[in-house]
């Protein structure tokens, strides 16, 4: 390969926009700007949002909401889903998550006491409900705070 061989890669490179050549170029006269107004004038940017003036949308609408960036989120899972496991197991986060039962682990998991259980587990997770706990330890579950 030769110094004068050397080419820029395909879609690398485009062609400059000569404006203001005369009527053939195709872009001649008023170069591709239309007539007059302020997308014609040299530097006449309109920003993100403007509206000509009137009141943009970002500031008719009325604030809202607030998210907390420090908030610990859990995911949630309820003693009712804990019935698909065998007796004697070990049920925790990751446990859950090749089960399908949470989607992702968040900051931990949370067991609520939405349904029954008859089986005797193990649960580890961040919290538990009073409901929760009482009915995992009333099959004779026990519960380890992780």
């Amino acid at each position: 390969m030769k110094i004068q061989e050397l080419k820029p890669a395909e879609g690398s490179t485009s062609v400059v926009r000569r404006v203001g050549r005369g009527i053939g170029s195709g872009l001649g006269k008023t170069s591709g700007k239309g007539h007059k107004g302020q997308k014609a004038r040299s530097g006449g940017k309109i920003r993100r949002g403007f509206e000509g003036g009137q009141t943009p949308l970002y500031r008719r609408i009325p604030k809202r909401g607030f998210k907390n960036r420090f908030a610990t989120e859990y995911a949630v899972v309820n003693v009712g889903d804990l019935e698909k496991f065998d007796n004697g197991t070990v049920v925790n986060a990751e446990m859950l998550l090749s089960e399908g039962i949470i989607n992702k682990e968040l900051d931990g998991v949370k067991v609520l006491g939405n349904g029954t259980l008859t089986k005797k587990l193990t649960v580890v997770a961040a919290k538990f409900s009073k409901s929760a706990e009482e009915k995992i330890q009333a099959v004779g579950g026990k519960i380890e705070v992780k």
